[in-house]
């Protein structure tokens, strides 16, 4: 099933000519398919909301707290990771999708275990974010 998806995919894939524009008209138009992508996956994928609401949160107490440049790295990174791994996921599930419209068990385990990267990439982060933030609140409340 899948090989018969990849041959389909390989075998109608056009080959790039000067008939498609110049460098920088496929780069344009590559740009633009990305932005697509980012607002299909916040207008459909009810995780992204989830994940771009705590990257604002998160980075309104990096704000508050005034964490340090490393600090400031490490909340970049994972809000940048788990956003695109979120991506990611859903276009492993589209794709999947897209090549079996029955209910198969090899299907279920390339969903769940796409879905379950974006999981342990939040478990991390959540660590992460627990041991920048807890010693500033308690430096802040003054226990």
């Amino acid at each position: 099933m899948i090989s018969e998806l990849l041959r389909k995919i390989f075998k109608k894939t056009p080959k790039r000519n000067k008939e498609q524009g110049t460098a920088l008209e496929r780069y344009r138009k590559s740009f633009i398919h990305a932005v697509e992508g980012i607002i299909y996956c916040l207008k459909y994928e009810h995780n992204m909301i989830i994940i771009v609401v705590a990257t604002i949160v998160v980075t309104i107490c990096g704000f508050l707290f005034q964490i340090h440049p490393f600090e400031w790295l490490f909340v970049i990174t994972m809000c940048g990771t788990i956003s695109a791994c979120e991506m990611i996921n859903s276009s492993m599930e589209a794709a999947i999708d897209l090549a079996t419209s029955t209910i198969h068990p090899l299907a279920k385990i390339a969903k769940d275990t796409a879905s379950s990267a974006t999981l342990i990439l939040c478990i991390t982060s959540v660590i992460g974010a627990c041991i920048i933030f807890i010693p500033k609140i308690i430096e802040m409340i003054g226990v």
